[in-house]
C-alpha cells in the first residue's frame, strides 16, 4: 500500500499487456494448427465427393448448422481445457470436409489449383492488413460488432433464399459482401484480443477461424464463377 500510485498502476498495467500478448501469441499458435485438420478434412472429402447439401440442400443447411452449433457449445463449455482444443480441431476437420464440395467444383476448371492458390493468397493478404490494422491502430472498432452481426445475419437469410432461388446474380452479391464482412471480422476479433475484450485463446481461435473460413470461401466462389476455365 506504500508504493507510489504510478509505481503500482505501471506494473498492473504492465502484467495486462503481458497476459493480452500471451492471449494473441497463443491464438495465432492455434489459428496456425487449426488449418492442418481443415486441409485434411478438405483433401478427404474431394476424394470421397462428400457433400451434405447433395439430398436435400435445405435439410442439409439445417443437419450443418446443427453439428456447427453442437461443436460451438462443447468449445465454449470447454474453453479451459485441453479437450477445447481438441473439438476446437474437429470443429476444423469438420469445416474442411464442408468446403471439400466447393473445392470440387473449383477443381473442375483447367486452372482450378491456381484458383485455389489465388483465394489462398488474397485471404493471407486480408488476414495481414487486417491483423496489423488490429494492432497497431488506436482507433477503436468495438462498434463494428453490432453492424457486423446484422451483416451476417442478411447474409444467412439470403443465402437460405437462394436455395429455392437459385439465383446467380444473388450468390453473387451474397459472397461479396461476405467477404467485405467477415474481412472487417477479422479486425474486430483481433482487436478485441489486443485489447483484452476477449482472454481466451480458444474462443478467439475460433471466431478468427470462423472469419477467415468465410473470406477464403467467398473468394473462391467468386474467383469460380468469374475466372474459371474449361477445355
Amino acid at each position: 500500500m506504500n508504493q507510489p500510485l504510478p509505481t503500482r498502476y505501471g506494473s498492473y498495467s504492465g502484467t495486462a499487456t503481458t497476459e493480452r500478448n500471451r492471449v494473441l501469441r497463443n491464438t495465432f499458435w492455434l489459428l496456425a494448427l487449426s488449418m492442418l485438420p481443415t486441409v485434411l478434412g478438405a483433401w478427404i472429402g474431394v476424394q470421397m465427393n462428400f457433400s451434405l447439401l447433395a439430398g436435400s440442400p435445405m435439410l442439409g443447411f439445417i443437419a450443418f448448422f446443427a453439428i456447427a452449433f453442437g461443436f460451438f457449445y462443447g468449445i465454449e463449455k470447454t474453453k479451459h481445457s485441453s479437450i477445447g482444443v481438441l473439438l476446437l480441431l474437429g470443429f476444423t476437420f469438420f469445416m474442411g470436409l464442408m468446403l471439400s464440395r466447393l473445392l470440387g467444383h473449383v477443381l473442375s476448371f483447367t486452372n482450378g489449383t491456381q484458383l485455389i492458390m489465388t483465394a489462398f493468397g488474397g485471404t493471407a493478404i486480408v488476414f495481414g492488413t487486417m491483423a496489423s490494422i488490429a494492432t497497431t491502430s488506436k482507433r477503436d472498432f468495438s462498434g463494428l460488432g453490432s453492424w457486423l452481426f446484422a451483416g451476417v445475419i442478411v447474409i444467412l437469410l439470403a443465402a437460405v433464399a437462394n436455395i429455392f432461388l437459385q439465383m446467380p446474380a444473388l450468390q453473387i452479391v451474397i459472397s461479396m459482401v461476405a467477404v467485405a464482412i467477415f474481412s472487417a471480422y477479422i479486425l474486430f476479433d483481433v482487436q478485441r484480443v489486443v485489447n483484452g475484450g476477449e482472454t481466451n485463446y480458444i474462443t478467439a481461435t475460433l471466431a478468427i477461424y470462423l472469419d477467415l473460413y468465410n473470406v477464403f470461401a467467398n473468394l473462391l466462389a467468386l474467383l469460380g464463377i468469374f475466372g474459371g476455365e474449361r477445355d
